[in-house]
């Protein structure tokens, strides 16, 4: 089904996406994750109560008992299905996608992901038949607020935080709801944008890696005179900074800060940063003691491997924040009150923090439609893999040259060519760029 994606389901509603399908996916998801108890979260979407209520059906029909937390961030739901030691967890989101979209994203126990490789594509199999034998008990079903509860962990990581004037745009999505009873236990002064939780998107796309999303907020800040802006996505789960200048912070700037704040938890710990990431994230990390590793893209993959190596944070050109003390997920709230940490330890303005790490000259991810991405992508292994001194297929194909690498992979979730390109001068990265748009060949969003 073409609503299944690498991580999540997603699709336009109801054509793509509806009461019957996901009335199905509860009734397959018990069965695949073998659940007994399972969290139901929501975004702020117009679809997101039907779609809720039909998963509750299928999973109610299959024999789980569901605890329904309502309107809730992904993060949120993570930290439900942990603290009420369920054995699944459901969020209906369609993440940052525009207005017309849903869908929803799984967990297991422990907050563990579900993806494609480890139970999605199963679900999907089973969801598309739509044949199941209704269980002789059916499943209850409860509804608790968390809010309380999860704000509580989350304070915890707040020590240190000083006086500080913070501009945060909710993009219309749910953390215009939980933010508010968060700062109350900040001394930080809060100027809100776009808090009403609206599925609409009447201001713009809850997608804060868009720089045009991020005018209201750049503007804001330099208005305000604020020490910083941070943008949500419309289900929490990853976040873009601002400088008290009104200057975007890009991500992986974001990750290379951050390191410092988790080393000192933890000297010497494993920090992930996945490959599209400027070099600096490595130097910096290591600079600090820490040991930094590359990784693929995707939360899944990301999640997976941090638990393996028991690394304590890593970060993700998209915006995601992965911190182990939160179960390994992504976490756009603790990033935040991690930056505020960082600035205020340091007795400096944002700007001057990240200044160390403006040292290379990035492309940013620049993406490309194209008829056949597996030939493309075998044409340029062919054309320049020749004249790197090291290749990698660790997502789609990775070239390191002297001077600037490269890497171009497919889309998990969407029919481009996404490409990544760093350089050591403005006038290098220019003209690769160049060179392998022309080798692309493909049409430029």
């Amino acid at each position: 089904m073409g609503v299944f994606k690498a991580y999540d389901v997603r699709g336009t509603y109801p054509d793509q996406v509806n009461e019957t399908l996901f009335e199905a996916i509860g009734q397959a998801a018990a069965q695949v994750l073998k659940c007994k108890l399972a969290v139901v979260g929501r975004d702020m979407r117009e679809s997101g109560v039907a779609l809720s209520q039909a998963m509750i059906r299928g999973l109610v029909k299959a024999g789980v008992d569901v605890i329904d937390i309502g309107m809730a961030s992904t993060p949120m739901v993570y930290f439900a299905t942990v603290f009420f030691k369920a054995s699944a967890g459901v969020q209906i989101t369609a993440s940052h996608n525009p207005a017309a979209y849903n869908g929803c994203k799984w967990c297991r126990e422990e907050a563990i992901p579900v993806a494609s490789d480890s139970g999605l594509a199963e679900i999907g199999k089973l969801a598309a038949r739509n044949v199941f034998t209704q269980a002789a008990k059916p499943g209850t079903v409860r509804n608790e607020d968390v809010a309380s509860e999860y704000r509580a962990n989350l304070l915890k990581y707040a020590a240190g935080i000083k006086p500080l004037t913070m501009v945060v745009d909710a993009g219309n999505g749910v953390m215009g709801s939980f933010l508010p009873r968060l700062f109350e236990k900040l001394p930080c002064e809060l100027i809100p944008m776009y808090f009403e939780p609206d599925g609409r998107f009447p201001n713009h796309e809850a997608n804060p890696i868009k720089t045009e999303n991020l005018r209201d907020l750049v503007a804001k800040v330099r208005e305000s005179g604020a020490d910083l802006g941070v943008a949500f996505d419309g289900d929490g789960d990853r976040s873009a900074y601002v400088d008290e200048r009104g200057e975007i912070i890009p991500a992986d700037f974001i990750t290379a800060l951050l390191a410092g704040e988790m080393l000192a938890r933890d000297p010497g710990a494993t920090i992930f940063y996945d490959l599209r990431s400027s070099k600096a994230c490595k130097e910096e990390v290591e600079r600090l003691g820490g040991t930094a590793k590359m990784c693929r893209v995707g939360h899944a993959f990301i999640k997976a491997i941090m638990r393996e190596e028991k690394a304590i944070f890593a970060g993700e050109l998209s915006g995601h924040f992965y911190f182990r003390d939160l179960n390994y997920t992504d976490n756009a709230e603790m990033a935040m009150l991690s930056v505020l940490t960082a600035l205020s330890k340091s007795g400096k303005k944002l700007s001057e923090l990240i200044a160390p790490f403006r040292k290379y000259f990035a492309t940013g991810e620049i993406n490309f439609v194209v008829s056949d991405a597996a030939a493309v992508l075998a044409q340029l292994e062919e054309r320049y893999k020749p004249l790197a001194r090291e290749s990698s297929h660790l997502d789609g194909l990775s070239l390191y040259f002297n001077d600037y690498w490269m890497n171009i992979r497919v889309s998990n979730t969407e029919p481009v060519l996404r490409l990544n390109l760093e350089a050591d001068s403005a006038a290098r990265r220019d003209q690769a760029l160049a060179e392998v748009e022309k080798a692309i060949g493909g049409k430029r969003e």
